[in-house]
């Protein structure tokens, strides 16, 4: 057994170490943020953050972890949603909704080290978030607005 904090709060783990974080966080933490995509870190549905860095957390063993993991659960609240969600809502950015997770988590660490990113920026920094529905303008647009750049 071994303990992980997960949106501010310390939680026991009963995996097996090499149990991949996104499994822990979805079936002992009951969280539904990150999704299973690929499996391979390719899709970008598992993305979460460790201590602030975008992580695909289908290939992170759960006793690699290191520091503080935050889900999308734990970026805003429904009533209070985080300035990068917000957008994504304002913008209409999901259509099924498999991929944002990824490409909200992916945004928000990109946001810290680019804030004023460019377009082309921004397409380089999701290029590892696939999403398939076709909402990919929608979603530039959500981050230029996040970005405080026109949407």
């Amino acid at each position: 057994m071994s303990t992980i904090r997960v949106n501010g709060q310390a939680h026991k783990v009963q995996a097996d170490s090499k149990t991949s974080l996104l499994h822990v966080l979805q079936n002992e933490l009951q969280l539904k943020g990150p999704k299973y995509g690929c499996g391979i870190a390719q899709c970008g549905a598992c993305t979460v953050h460790i201590n602030g860095q975008a992580t695909r957390s289908c290939v992170m063993p759960v006793g690699m972890v290191r520091g503080e993991v935050t889900t999308l659960e734990g970026l805003g609240t429904p009533e209070k949603p985080h300035p990068v969600q917000k957008a994504f809502i304002e913008a209409q950015a999901a259509q099924c909704g498999y991929c944002i997770n990824g490409m909200v988590m992916t945004t928000v660490a990109f946001l810290k080290t680019t804030p004023k990113p460019s377009v082309d920026q921004i397409k380089a920094a999701l290029d590892g978030n696939l999403c398939r529905c076709g909402t990919h303008m929608r979603i530039i647009s959500a981050v230029r607005k996040a970005s405080g750049g026109a949407a």
